[in-house]
């Protein structure tokens, strides 16, 4: 293993443990910790997102041209499983919100479906 990709799963590694203790922060609510949890996600996803540009950097690659058809299929995607996992941290999470928990997520899964015809199309 060279010594560049040894860096880049350390920092890797490092990132996502960031993400997913904030992520554990923000839904367990014995820790009572939701607050610093979402600043501890946010600084895990920016350590990830800066890790891959350095990475691409690293491998003097050329900047990328952006597919403005893919961005927007991809933020679709993106924004349908927030919302699918918005309903289910609604149920899991938060006393109280079990109906309206299930509806965001009823919400989520058709727009889950909708990936289908986003990516394959339909004939």
């Amino acid at each position: 293993m060279t010594k560049k990709n040894f860096v880049f799963l350390v920092l890797t590694v490092v990132g996502g443990l960031l993400f997913s203790l904030g992520m554990c922060m923000c839904l367990v609510p014995e820790w009572n910790a939701f607050k610093p949890g979402v600043v501890v996600t946010a600084l895990g996803a920016v350590a990830l997102l800066a890790i891959a540009l350095v990475r691409w950097i690293m491998a003097g690659k050329p900047v990328a041209h952006i597919n403005w058809n893919k961005a927007g299929k991809v933020a679709y995607c993106v924004a349908a499983l927030l919302v699918l996992g918005a309903g289910m941290a609604m149920i899991m999470a938060f006393e109280g919100l079990m109906i309206p928990g299930m509806l965001v997520g009823i919400v989520g899964i058709v727009l889950a479906l909708g990936m289908i015809p986003v990516f394959k199309g339909l004939k």
